[in-house]
């Protein structure tokens, strides 16, 4: 018994000194962003092209490509092991071999596009977002999907790849009919 509570209080004291979340996420200006964390185990590349709102929360083992534009707009909840890309070399990696190639045949072949998550939307663990995808707002990503084209605001999504399964105003409905009072603080309200 003596054991089980020396190791509960070892482990506590290893968690305290951890500091998995970074509040007050600075963006590629250095300008921190509002009450918004980043997870230390989660990589963003290039700052300079990614857009991060107010009231952000972005978990651990995320990658997020910056190699073409990203804007995650405010409240949105970008859970664990989740890849947003903005680039895939899926074809380019064969039709360019490992030559270097003429500025004008550079991204023959490549895959690149803008990403843009809308306000307020939760994207499941382990999903994908390929480039040229844009979330409305209000949404839900459903863990483990491949999310690629456009979803309207308020779209619930799932699936590999991913479908409109349902629709998060409907839901809210049901939660704003048990607790009225929520209405007030509802981010669409």
């Amino acid at each position: 018994m003596l054991f089980r509570i020396i190791n509960k209080i070892k482990y506590k004291l290893l968690l305290s000194q951890i500091k998995p979340e970074i509040i007050g996420y600075q963006d590629a200006k250095g300008t921190t962003i509002h009450e918004t964390g980043a997870s230390n185990m989660s990589h963003i590349s290039n700052k300079k092209n990614v857009f991060i709102g107010e009231h952000v929360f972005i978990g651990h083992f995320n990658y997020i490509d910056g190699y073409r534009k990203i804007v995650i707009e405010e409240g949105c909840q970008i859970t664990n092991y989740v890849s947003i890309l903005t680039h895939s070399s899926h074809h380019s990696i064969r039709l360019h071999g490992n030559k270097t190639l003429p500025e004008n045949l550079a991204e023959e072949g490549l895959l690149a596009d803008e990403v843009h998550i809308g306000k307020y939307s939760y994207i499941g663990a382990h999903s994908v977002i390929m480039p040229g995808t844009k979330i409305g707002k209000g949404s839900i990503v459903s863990a483990f999907s491949y999310v690629n084209g456009e979803f309207p605001d308020y779209s619930i999504v799932r699936g590999q790849p991913a479908r409109i399964v349902g629709n998060t105003k409907e839901m809210d409905e049901e939660f704003l009919s048990k607790f009225p009072e929520l209405k007030n603080f509802h981010f669409d309200k």
